[in-house]
């Protein structure tokens, strides 16, 4: 019993935690303070989610499979950040003009 309301209210969190990424992406208008927003949801609340399910089901081949998936996205998320700001900043150099699909 109370190893399933701690992993709902892990969960509850995660969804809280999503939630108010979303709102924050609505409030914003530039793309790089859009990207600080995602941030939460793709990383903290997917850990969030990870302890639900280790919480809930204890140490089992599921938890081991989800800690893996968990530990990829937390390694991919910096990376994926820097290259996603660094095609902003990119694209926003270039003038129309300098734009192969650009007219004449």
């Amino acid at each position: 019993m109370a190893r399933e309301i701690i992993a709902d209210v892990l969960l509850a969190l995660a969804v809280a935690c999503v939630a108010a990424s979303a709102i924050g992406l609505i409030r914003v208008t530039d793309a790089a303070d859009r990207l600080h927003y995602v941030t939460p949801a793709a990383v903290v609340a997917p850990v969030l989610v990870a302890a639900a399910i280790f919480v809930r089901q204890g140490l089992d081949e599921n938890t081991g499979e989800t800690l893996v998936a968990v530990l990829i996205m937390l390694a991919a998320a910096p990376y994926l950040a820097h290259a996603t700001i660094r095609a902003i900043h990119a694209g926003a150099e270039r003038q129309p003009e300098q734009r192969e699909d650009a007219e004449p």
